[in-house]
C-alpha cells in the first residue's frame, strides 16, 4: 500500500475547505494546529472581514518569511469540473482541485518544509515566519499590506522572503520570479457636444478628437526596459461612446488603459507624459488614475542564488530569473524586505476549470523549500 505524504496529505486537507477569496474556511487555523508546536508564536491579524496570519520562530536575525495565501478564486461553472473542485482527486498522476496549483501546495510545502528543518536543526541561526493572508485573489487592501504596515510600525526586520506563487513554466523549479511589474489603470473620459449626426457643425465629435492623440499614445515608446523587465507596456482595454443611436454624435467618449510598467518608469513620468500628449491635442477631458501596484525588484543575490542552489539540488534544473506576469503580494512586501522572491510548482492551470499539480512534483518542492532554509539558516 502507498503511504501518502505529509506535504500530499496537508494539501489536499487545505484544498478540501471551499476558501473563496476573502475567505479563509479554517485554512489558517489548521496552519496555527501545525506551527504552533515547532515553536511558532502565532498572531491572527483580522481587516475589512479578511483573516492574516503572522507566525515567527525566534528572535534573531536573519528572519526568513515564507508568504501566501489561503484564498482562491470562484470555480466556475461547477457542471465544466471533471470532479468537485473542492473535493481534491488524483487521477492520471495529477491532483486536481481549486487551489492546488495557486497556492495550496506551496503552503502545504512551506510548513511541512519548516516542519522538517526544525526538527533536524531545532538551534538554527536566525528566525522563520510565515505571512498567510485570505485576501491576495480579491482586492488586497485587507491582506498581506495590513500585516506588513503591522510589521513596519512595530520595528520587526524581514531580511529574505519567499512568496509561494506558482512560477514555474513547463516543470518544477525552472523559473524564479525576483520582481514584478507595476500595475497602473487610468479612465479617461473626453468630452465633445452631443448633436444630430446630419448637423456636424452644430456638435463636436469627441471621438474624432481623440482618435489622434489615441494613436500617439498607441506608438509612443515610454521606456527601454532593463537588464530585468521589458520594456514599460501600455494597453485600452475598453472604448465607450455613443447613445446606441446610429444618427446621434455622442457628447463623451471614454477610454479604459492600463500601464504594466517596469522600473525604468514612475507612475509620476507615465503619467505626466500621458496629460502631456493629451494635452497637446488641446482636448477637453477628465483623467481618473488608480495605481494597482508598484514594480519591485530583488537583483541576483543571496536569496535568489540559495533558492537556485536548492532547486539544482533537489531537482537538477538550472532555473532562470523572470520578471514577467502579473501583480503578487511581493510588491506589499519588498517595501519592507530587501530580499523577496517568488517561487511554485508550474502554473499552466492556474484560475482555470480542472486546476491541478503533478503529484511528482509536491515533495520536491517541500524539499526546495527546506534547502533553502538549510541554505541561508546554518
Amino acid at each position: 500500500m502507498t503511504i501518502m505524504s505529509k506535504t500530499l496529505a496537508l494539501t489536499e486537507e487545505l484544498i478540501s475547505l471551499s476558501s473563496v477569496t476573502p475567505r479563509d474556511e479554517g485554512c489558517q487555523t489548521r496552519l496555527i494546529e501545525l506551527l504552533e508546536p515547532l515553536g511558532f508564536q502565532c498572531e491572527t491579524i483580522e481587516s475589512g472581514g479578511v483573516t492574516n496570519l503572522w507566525a515567527r520562530r525566534g528572535t534573531a536575525q536573519p528572519l526568513l518569511v515564507f508568504a501566501g495565501h489561503t484564498d482562491v478564486v470562484p470555480t466556475g461553472p461547477l457542471e465544466q469540473w471533471t470532479s468537485p473542485p473542492f473535493e481534491p482527486t488524483q487521477r492520471d498522476g495529477k491532483l486536481y482541485g481549486r487551489g492546488a496549483a495557486d497556492m495550496k501546495t506551496s503552503i502545504a510545502a512551506m510548513v511541512v518544509a519548516a516542519e522538517e528543518f526544525v526538527a533536524a536543526h531545532p538551534d538554527h541561526k536566525g528566525s522563520i515566519g510565515f505571512l498567510i493572508t485570505s485576501d491576495e485573489e480579491g482586492p488586497a487592501i485587507d491582506g498581506t499590506v495590513i500585516v506588513c504596515d503591522a510589521l513596519k510600525a512595530r520595528g520587526e526586520q524581514l531580511d529574505y522572503c519567499v512568496v509561494g506563487e506558482p512560477t514555474s513554466s513547463n516543470v518544477l523549479g525552472d523559473t524564479i520570479k525576483n520582481g514584478r511589474r507595476g500595475t497602473m489603470s487610468g479612465r479617461l473620459t473626453v468630452k465633445g457636444i452631443q448633436g444630430h449626426i446630419a448637423y456636424p457643425q452644430l456638435a463636436r465629435n469627441p471621438v474624432h478628437e481623440l482618435a489622434p492623440a489615441l494613436a500617439e499614445l498607441v506608438a509612443e515608446k515610454w521606456d527601454d526596459g532593463n537588464e530585468y523587465y521589458l520594456p514599460t507596456s501600455w494597453q485600452v482595454s475598453n472604448i465607450h461612446a455613443g447613445t446606441g443611436a446610429s444618427n446621434v454624435i455622442p457628447g463623451s467618449v471614454v477610454v479604459d488603459f492600463n500601464f504594466r510598467f517596469c522600473t525604468a518608469s514612475t507612475v509620476e513620468s507615465l503619467q505626466q507624459r500621458v496629460h502631456a500628449i493629451l494635452d497637446r491635442h488641446q482636448l477637453d477631458y477628465d483623467l481618473a488614475w488608480t495605481v494597482g501596484g508598484h514594480p519591485f525588484l530583488t537583483p541576483k543575490g543571496t536569496l535568489s542564488e540559495a533558492m537556485a542552489a536548492a532547486i539544482q539540488s533537489e531537482t537538477g534544473v538550472a532555473t532562470e530569473l523572470s520578471t514577467t506576469g502579473g501583480t503578487s503580494d511581493g510588491r506589499f512586501i519588498a517595501r519592507i524586505c530587501p530580499q523577496v522572491i517568488e517561487f511554485g510548482p508550474p502554473n499552466g492551470s492556474i484560475h482555470k476549470i480542472d486546476e491541478h499539480i503533478e503529484v511528482r512534483f509536491i515533495d520536491p518542492l517541500k524539499n526546495i523549500y527546506r534547502r533553502t532554509m538549510e541554505n541561508l539558516l546554518l
